[in-house]
């Protein structure tokens, strides 16, 4: 089985890594990100050069741990009185743009028979049923987004590969750099557990699921 976690240098992909690590062996697991490998998720060259290192070696899972809350020093906004068009297309650029190239690129490198998994960070936030509190507007409204490339993805993945699974996934609030100015204390559990929780979902998961969210307990989020 060969992995590729994206994202790798932050708290959960980190986490990830090391878990895949030890399940797969160092050598069957790949990294990448923006501080090591000079990843940029929002420049299509960039995901295009990550893609053709995996060729030849089809991925069995790729798993990415990117995004953002807070963008160019700028935290989500709490009314519509705050919202800031750059900033809002900054962050459709990163929690959906980004990811949105990465499955344009790498879903063609999953192995073409068999199961295969390409799970995505996203957030229970961009759930349009579940809100109940509005205010956040950027970082919901590109996490909706990505929710729903991941649907639009699944569906034609589905076609030449049946049984890939192509999933969102909630981590809860970890205490990571995205998520600790935001928290005020109150986090669900630490990266390691985060991880070993998410990876524990994906095991689970078939290609009937293909296309939803799931939180780090199992459960289905709506849409």
């Amino acid at each position: 089985m060969r992995a590729l976690v994206i994202g790798a240098s932050g708290g959960i992909g980190q986490a990830v890594t090391e878990l895949l690590v030890e399940r797969l062996g160092r050598e069957q697991v790949h990294t990448a990100s923006r501080s090591v490998d000079d990843l940029d998720i929002t420049q299509e060259s960039s995901v295009a050069s990550l893609a053709a290192r995996f060729t030849d070696t089809p991925l069995d899972l790729v798993f990415v741990a990117t995004g953002a809350l807070t963008v160019d020093g700028v935290g989500p906004e709490r009314g519509f009185s705050r919202l800031d068009p750059n900033i809002m297309a900054r962050s459709y650029a990163i929690n959906a743009i980004g990811p949105a190239m990465l499955l344009k690129h790498l879903t063609p490198r999953l192995q073409p028979k068999g199961r295969s998994v390409f799970a995505v960070l996203s957030a229970r936030i961009g759930s349009i049923e579940d809100n109940r509190l509005g205010g956040w507007m950027s970082y919901r409204a590109s996490k909706a987004a990505l929710n729903q490339t991941i649907r639009c993805a699944s569906i034609e993945v589905a076609r030449r590969r049946p049984e890939a699974v192509i999933a969102a996934l909630h981590p809860g609030t970890i205490e990571t750099p995205l998520s600790t100015p935001y928290a005020r204390g109150r986090f669900t559990m630490t990266a390691p557990e985060c991880a070993q929780r998410l990876l524990a979902v994906l095991d689970t998961l078939t290609p009937e699921d293909s296309g939803m969210q799931f939180a780090y307990d199992g459960t289905r989020i709506p849409g």
